[in-house]
């Protein structure tokens, strides 16, 4: 590999976690990647492999051009034509961060070919500023479980540790979740009682992550907030959510904004995604189960 031949991974992410709306985020060890060919006579283009190569743009519109693009006006630098190869690995519109993991590795690979002028969290917050909020670009970029909160216009982020032993299993339907309907469902007021409900299940999903003590996990991933004006337009999520508890899942909750449901757990995971799998087919979906782990890596060169 050149110099100017750079190729960067970003995992999936996954957002909310069940309470921690726009505030709680965690990398999964499913990847996309990006290859910079330096030097295209062609001027600016994208080739996409994998999900999404029949309908995302391999213009400038392209998401990972766009980031890549950003980095260069962030430090007051021309754009250099560029061949932009990305092999995709993460289902679009199913929350499981697509879209962040196209502004990571369009950031990365960006800063790495100008020679790295920004650092790690100057990138977190162009991300954040492009995407709108950090659940999800703060583990696609930094890797691991991720709380992520505004002070004024800066975003602050921590590192929650992660048992080793937990694995996770995504039911992925094949209908997808539009994130900007799935967002306007959202009352712009919550009541106090569910905004304490809430808070006591984030107080205790970071808890159960520090310490090991997964069993609460049944109580954490509980939400008030967004899954139950989401169910309104995805029905089957009761049910996929209590087919994964009933078959051993530690807690499950839907994926971002979904349509992805995840579950954690230590073992049984093949039992659990069939049943998530046959709760989602008595609803009259057909989808494809995801069997996973979180991941402490996030965006990076490949050597």
């Amino acid at each position: 590999m050149s110099p100017q031949e750079i190729t960067v991974r970003s995992p999936a992410t996954s957002a909310n976690m069940g309470p921690g709306f726009d505030s709680l985020g965690i990398a999964l060890d499913v990847w996309n990647s990006v290859t910079v060919h330096e030097e295209n006579k062609l001027g600016n283009s994208v080739l996409v492999r994998g999900k999404g190569e029949e309908s995302l743009s391999s213009g400038k519109d392209n998401l990972v051009f766009q980031s890549f693009s950003r980095l260069f006006e962030e430090i007051g630098d021309v754009v250099p034509n560029v061949l932009l190869e990305c092999d995709n690995q993460i289902e679009l519109s199913r929350g499981m961060g697509s879209s962040s993991a196209s502004l990571a590795s369009g950031l990365f690979a960006a800063n790495e070919y100008a020679g790295s002028p920004l650092s790690i969290n100057e990138l977190v917050q162009i991300a954040a500023k492009m995407e709108g909020h950090p659940d999800n670009v703060a583990p696609a970029l930094l890797g691991g479980m991720q709380i992520g909160i505004y002070e004024e216009s800066e975003v602050i982020t921590a590192s929650v540790p992660i048992p080793e032993k937990l694995s996770a299993v995504l039911y992925v339907p094949n209908v997808p979740m539009p994130t900007e309907e799935a967002r306007n469902l959202l009352k712009p007021l919550v009541s106090r009682t569910d905004a304490v409900y809430n808070i006591g299940r984030v107080a205790l999903m970071v808890q159960s992550m520090v310490t090991g003590e997964l069993d609460n996990l049944r109580y954490a991933t509980q939400d008030m907030l967004h899954q139950p004006e989401r169910q309104g337009i995805f029905f089957p999520l009761k049910n996929i959510i209590r087919a994964a508890m009933n078959s051993g899942a530690l807690g499950a909750f839907l994926s971002g904004s979904g349509s992805s449901v995840l579950a954690f757990c230590l073992n049984r995971e093949y039992t659990i995604g069939y049943e998530m799998a046959d709760a989602g087919m008595k609803s009259g979906l057909d989808g494809e189960i995801v069997i996973t782990r979180p991941t402490t890596i996030g965006t990076h060169v490949v050597r």
